[in-house]
């Protein structure tokens, strides 16, 4: 219980930090006649992927010009996608050392650090994840991913238990990814 908990405190805070607006969209998005939202880089924000439905969009941190779309599904696994424009070179880690500071200052222990092409796309995905917590069989944990598209930055971050939810944060990660490669800057 303690873990869910916490990770709905983790969910609501990231909604405390964002605007009013990001509950509602922001002018980044365009409403589509199936239920998606349209960011302006091209990439579409369905209203499912996979096991997740999108709770909201919106701006996410106005300094750097990020937006986002978030999604929830069952037992509290979290999967939360930001878009930026791409302003010289990426470094992922220099993108999420906000996050990788909270999550080691708070007791997150990095697991793994790896560079992936998922999909057999020659897309390099950075990716490193942290254990959270454990309880009984599962473990908590949180990954963050990020790769250059074009002129954009798609960085993806899922909480979820391994091992129950390991497939959905794979499907969740791919899904996110590929739509990306194939729908940012293809206008």
């Amino acid at each position: 219980m303690a873990i869910r908990q916490l990770s709905l405190l983790l969910l609501t805070a990231l909604f405390a930090a964002a605007p009013a607006t990001a509950q509602t969209g922001s002018d980044s998005f365009r409403d589509r006649d199936d239920g998606a939202k349209a960011h302006v880089s091209g990439f579409v924000c369905p209203h499912r992927i996979g096991d997740f439905e999108r709770d909201a969009v919106g701006e996410y941190d106005l300094e750097k010009n990020q937006d986002f779309c978030a999604y929830a599904a069952r037992d509290a696994v979290y999967g939360t996608i930001t878009l930026a424009p791409l302003s010289g070179g990426f470094d992922p880690k220099a993108a999420f050392a906000d996050e990788f500071r909270g999550q080691e200052s708070t007791g997150g222990k990095r697991l793994s650090e790896f560079t992936v092409h998922l999909n057999g796309s020659p897309l390099p995905i950075y990716t490193r994840t942290y254990r959270t917590a454990q309880a009984e069989a599962l473990e908590y944990r949180i990954v963050f991913a990020g790769a250059a598209v074009r002129n954009w930055v798609v960085q993806a971050t899922v909480e979820y238990a391994d091992p129950r939810d390991t497939q959905t944060e794979a499907e969740f990660l791919r899904a996110v990814f590929a739509a990306a490669e194939r729908q940012i800057g293809s206008r």
